[in-house]
């Protein structure tokens, strides 16, 4: 069982920047590929970006390339999301997402099993 919980929220100037953090409970946090997910009010959820267990291979939704990056530190048991030149269009509720997945695998876009409750992200314009 994975517990996760994010952090870093908050309300944002349009341009400006914000750092999501993932914290992760359990033992085998290296084991997990990891995703943030938004939900706009009003829509339905959606990936934002992913990335697999070790780190190393990274998926952007079209909307947020070249300005948002997913990061994920084994040894800290946490995955990060820092999000550069926002927008109005980015506010939502940010939840973070597990799985399991084999050593060497990649990220995956969908079948995760572990969700945080959420962190709300407000740009204003």
């Amino acid at each position: 069982q994975v517990q996760l919980v994010e952090s870093g929220g908050g309300l944002v100037q349009a341009g400006g920047s914000l750092r999501l953090s993932c914290a992760a409970s359990g033992r085998t946090f290296s084991n997990y590929a990891m995703a943030w997910f938004r939900q706009a009010p009003g829509k339905e959820r959606v990936l934002v970006a992913a990335i697999s267990n070790g780190g190393s291979i990274t998926y952007y939704a079209d909307s947020v390339k070249d300005r948002f990056t997913i990061s994920k530190d084994n040894a800290k048991n946490t995955v990060y999301l820092q999000m550069n030149s926002l927008k109005p269009e980015d506010t939502a509720v940010y939840h973070c997402a597990g799985r399991r997945s084999p050593s060497g695998s990649g990220y995956y876009t969908g079948g995760y099993d572990y969700w945080g409750q959420g962190t709300q992200v407000t740009v204003s314009s």
